[in-house]
């Protein structure tokens, strides 16, 4: 299975740019699965803990305008998150887009920072707490959406019930990327999984310091791939079975 990360300006007229870019790399890379960063289609409102209802519903609008141009990419297969507004509660959704059937909501973040930066409790809501895999084609995902992604035993938990692909969409600072790629390998190697995440990233000084840096992670932490800012988009072949192998091998298999 061929599957992208990236990097995304989230800025619009550097969104138009790097959009083209990514549908570029996509349909010359043949690729069958794109995983996008963390609420993408617009500049990241959290920076501030200052919570505004139109900035909100400007970003909502936003992304569902820029779903419907999901099909430019050329894939079966997009994952990601988006905000949404659901029985009157703010949400961060994770989804799985597919060609043949549309959009499906499949994961709501749950685990909210509330930090200089990363105002996102403030923002919206928690999730009902579910982390159950969702169908992508041939591949198990689970959703970690970025913080998320500490906590491990989510990583552990969804190896257990068949993961090949752990998705972590981001929107993390610059400064930080060493850590957060810490993350991905161990998650990886909890679940046993292909770790995967894109990124924001954005000018510095805009707000937050988004900093980019996707990955692909095999289910034994080895790094198979980064994005940089001159190669924003990667593609890596990606064999599903070695996934269902990684669950019979340390130190998946050590019981609880």
């Amino acid at each position: 299975m061929r599957v992208t990360v990236c990097e995304l300006n989230s800025e619009p007229e550097a969104l138009e740019e790097d959009w083209a870019r990514l549908v570029r790399h996509t349909r010359a890379e043949g690729s069958a699965l794109v995983l996008l960063p963390e609420m993408p289609f617009a500049p990241w409102f959290a920076w501030t803990n200052a919570v505004d209802a139109a900035v909100w519903r400007a970003a909502v609008d936003a992304h569902t305008r820029w779903l419907a141009r999901l099909p430019e990419l050329g894939v079966a297969l997009v994952l990601g998150s988006r905000p949404v507004e659901a029985a009157g509660r703010r949400l961060n959704e994770g989804f799985v887009w597919e060609a043949a059937h549309g959009y499906r909501a499949v994961h709501h973040k749950y685990y909210l920072p509330d930090e200089r930066g990363y105002w996102e409790a403030s923002w919206y809501e928690r999730g009902a707490g579910g982390f159950e895999p969702a169908a992508a084609g041939p591949a198990q995902v689970g959703f970690c959406i970025c913080t998320e992604l500490w906590f491990l035993e989510r990583a552990r938990a969804y190896g257990r019930q068949g993961i090949h692909l752990l998705a972590t969409p981001r929107a993390t600072e610059k400064a930080t990327v060493d850590k957060w790629l810490v993350a991905g390998r161990a998650a990886a190697v909890c679940a046993g999984a292909y770790s995967l995440s894109s990124n924001h990233i954005n000018p510095p000084g805009r707000n937050a310091d988004l900093g980019g840096q996707g990955w692909i992670v095999d289910p034994d932490g080895v790094v198979l791939g980064l994005t940089t800012r001159a190669q924003p988009c990667l593609t890596l072949p990606l064999d599903l079975a070695a996934a269902e192998r990684a669950k019979a091998t340390y130190p998946r298999y050590v019981k609880e």
